[in-house]
């Protein structure tokens, strides 16, 4: 049996790229139905993978002592606290709201839906890990350390994103599903 937790998997199983097949990410924006909920989706999934580059560029240029730790304090309260809240509360509306439409939508889907879910109670503890490492930097800890944990939580973050990506667009594009 695979392993499909966030932290092992490489990608979504076959059985769960089925829509995928028919609507592969290069026809996504061709599609009469990208516009709104789609291209909404994506862009907030853009804002999460540009807050964590930014958060990232930040801490190699503390690090490497391009930017004095003074600077940065207030841009990784900044841009952390926005990444943590923006995430959480993405995470809660698609669980509450989007995920159980759409799982109705195409119910071979269901344990995606669930894999999916089971992400974001896996991120949850990696944002929480994550917040205690830009707090250690905010009170003197280690540059090294936090970058450390940026780098775990990218890893997660990309692979979150891009299977629910994977899974959720074909659904909506295919169904016309508007939330």
């Amino acid at each position: 049996m695979t392993d499909l937790s966030l932290s092992a998997r490489e990608g979504l199983p076959a059985d769960l790229q089925v829509l995928l097949r028919d609507l592969p990410r290069a026809d996504w924006s061709g599609h009469p139905g990208f516009a709104g909920l789609v291209q909404f989706w994506l862009d907030r999934h853009g804002m999460f993978r540009q807050l964590l580059d930014l958060l990232q560029t930040d801490q190699r240029a503390l690090a490497d002592r391009r930017i004095d730790a003074k600077a940065y304090a207030p841009r990784l309260s900044r841009f952390g606290s926005m990444l943590v809240g923006e995430l959480h509360s993405h995470h809660q509306i698609e669980d509450q709201q989007y995920f159980p439409g759409l799982a109705r939508i195409d119910t071979r889907l269901q344990h995606g839906f669930d894999l999916l879910d089971a992400d974001h109670h896996a991120m949850d503890g990696a944002l929480h890990d994550l917040a205690e490492g830009a707090n250690a930097v905010l009170k003197g800890g280690s540059a090294g350390a936090f970058g450390d944990r940026l780098d775990v939580f990218a890893r997660l973050l990309d692979r979150h994103l891009t299977d629910e990506e994977d899974l959720i667009v074909p659904v909506i594009l295919r169904s016309g599903f508007r939330g």
